[in-house]
């Protein structure tokens, strides 16, 4: 059977730049796939968005594939894209899935969600009205400033936030081993949730990872109270499976839109109930939908306790807000989710 496929790229400015180790991220690329069953009329959406600085492909590769496959390739090409493109291969999944897929949505389902602050002294001022706001989990980006500076505000930063509240820090893999080691000493006896990406460095041609990374990483993990979290470290297909392997006793964050096999992930994650947070890879409605439809059907399944709160308090993302997904809200739910709508964000491209 044939489908008709279209697709359109994006060039979109954030409404503010996103500042990381990484430096600062001002547009967002991307591509949004349309399949559609010329049998039924159903139709499927995907994204494929690669993150810069996570060594996954580019956006000029995806669409120069999609332009190759025709506009009514074969389900057969379409199981064939090739593991370099896995956020490619993710986009197309969701589309073929959603042809078949129609389940209604879990109504009153609701999940936390972690505030996004400021990189540097802006999130000291940023605290108080995320906390009004309801807020209970923050995450805060480092690596980006001199570590000695960053390290004097964690204090003061922890002082702002609200009783039993709880705060990530996310470095972007930008630490080396004493930074690093400095950092969690500090963190030790103070309210952080975990300490996400310490040090990532990209793997030499042919090989998986940085086996000096994964060392370092490791030990880490072993020689200190705070919890660590890997995030670019989980950014190709094996990597979940390489990491349980070597015995990763930290979180393993999950960007639904990176992972061309996405399902043997979780399926990997479920089986050893592994701590999981889902987080966004700064998409657009299309991308944010599927992401979070993941973690909903995560939460039903896993049914822990306390599920840890999302890494979605990122919107408003786009200048145009025709193509961002939920604000950000100490709790989304599954209807909120439900509300967005690929073809809008479809329309807004032509």
């Amino acid at each position: 059977m044939s489908l008709l496929l279209q697709f359109r790229a994006y060039s979109l400015p954030f409404r503010a730049p996103v500042r990381t180790a990484h430096g600062s991220w001002a547009v967002r690329t991307g591509v949004i796939v349309r399949l559609e069953d010329p049998a039924t009329g159903h139709v499927g959406w995907g994204e494929a968005s690669p993150v810069p600085g996570f060594g996954s492909e580019t956006v000029e590769a995806d669409a120069g594939l999609l332009r190759t496959l025709g506009a009514q390739p074969g389900e057969g090409d379409l199981a064939r894209i090739p593991p370099g493109l896995p956020c490619l291969r993710r986009a197309l999944a969701t589309a073929i899935a959603a042809l078949t897929t129609d389940s209604p949505p879990e109504v009153g389902a609701f999940l936390p969600v972690a505030a996004l602050l400021p990189a540097g002294k802006e999130a000291l001022a940023t605290v108080p009205s995320k906390a009004e706001a309801g807020f209970r989990t923050f995450k805060w980006k480092v690596g980006v400033g001199a570590a000695g500076d960053e390290i004097a505000l964690l204090d003061d930063l922890c002082a702002r936030l609200p009783d039993g509240a709880r705060l990530r820090l996310d470095a972007n893999g930008a630490w080396d081993r004493r930074t690093a080691e400095r950092w969690l000493e500090r963190c030790a006896e103070r309210p952080v949730e975990f300490v996400e990406q310490p040090a990532f460095a990209r793997p030499a041609p042919g090989q998986a990872s940085d086996p000096k990374v994964n060392d370092l990483l490791l030990g880490l993990a072993g020689d200190f109270p705070t919890p660590l979290a890997l995030d670019e470290s989980l950014a190709g297909d094996g990597d979940v499976e390489r990491w349980l392997g070597a015995g990763w006793p930290g979180v393993f964050v999950v960007k639904p839109a990176l992972h061309g096999d996405l399902e043997t992930a979780l399926t990997q994650l479920a089986r050893v109930k592994a701590a999981v947070v889902f987080s966004s890879a700064l998409e657009t409605a299309v991308g944010m939908r599927s992401a979070l439809r993941t973690a909903f059907a995560w939460q039903a399944a896993q049914t822990p306790e306390k599920p840890r709160a999302l890494g979605f308090g990122v919107g408003p993302l786009f200048a145009d807000d025709r193509f961002n997904g939920p604000a950000a809200a100490p709790f989304l739910y599954r209807e909120d989710v439900e509300r967005l709508n690929p073809e809008a964000v479809w329309n807004a491209l032509s």
